[in-house]
């Protein structure tokens, strides 16, 4: 039987607790993603656009979680819409997997930046373990509903905070484990990886990991079940 993350109790920061987390009977994403609009149990609100909630069918058999939105996402509302979700478009096409059928979400939902020290840009700012346990009841909330097959993290921030903080993605990348969220739960490298490498061999070569891994979700989907080979990972996340 699958059974949703268990969720932290939050370190006090300033005697400060959360003072927006899902409080309906989740009856569909649309409900949870404008109830989300209202979030303010952190500080990241004040200076994002709009929460970006996930995006994709109540149907899908895999969900995807990245870290947090970027400046593209936090301008259009919208997942993986900016440069990294270019190259998640391609990865997606190179294994087969149709962007259209599954649910794309990030375990943050507001863009955490800072200002450029020059110029109007805004630069990407890793959200810390406060920020993300407070946005772990959304996370949860979405998964219940989707209820997918597999779950697949994107990066070290996403896999940490559904596995807990002993996973290592380089070490674990592409390993299918077995999880009370999904019949199976992998972890593989940010889109924006490939973005970040200096030369176009080593572009190319984590975009052949990246794409590597994602056929294993597309494996794993084609046959319809799985039994994951990898031990059991906790499934309380920032203890």
């Amino acid at each position: 039987m699958k059974r949703s993350l268990q969720r932290r109790d939050q370190p006090s920061v300033g005697e400060t607790k959360p003072s927006s987390e899902p409080r309906h009977k989740e009856n569909s994403l649309t409900e949870l993603g404008a109830e989300a609009k209202a979030c303010k149990a952190c500080d990241l609100w004040k200076n994002a656009t709009q929460t970006v909630f996930g995006e994709g069918t109540e149907s899908a058999e895999v969900v995807f979680i990245g870290e947090q939105p970027g400046d593209r996402e936090d301008i259009e509302g919208r997942p993986f819409v900016g440069p990294a979700g270019k190259v998640f478009n391609s990865a997606l096409d190179e294994a087969g997997i149709d962007r259209t059928k599954v649910y794309i979400t990030n375990a943050v939902k507001h863009f955490k930046w800072t200002p450029a020290p020059r110029g109007k840009r805004r630069i990407h700012q890793k959200p810390n373990e406060l920020e993300i346990a407070a946005c772990l009841p959304w996370l949860e909330a979405e998964l219940r509903i989707v209820k997918p097959a597999i779950v697949v993290c994107l990066g070290a921030t996403a896999a940490q905070s559904v596995l807990g903080k002993s996973f290592r993605l380089m070490r674990q990348h592409g390993e299918i484990l077995s999880s009370p969220l999904a019949r199976a739960v992998m972890a593989t490298i940010h889109p924006s990886a490939v973005l970040r490498t200096p030369d176009e061999a080593s572009r190319r070569s984590q975009m052949a990991l990246l794409v590597g891994d994602l056929k294993k979700v597309s494996n794993v989907l084609s046959h319809g079940s799985h039994t994951p080979g990898g031990r059991n990972h906790r499934q309380s996340p920032l203890r």
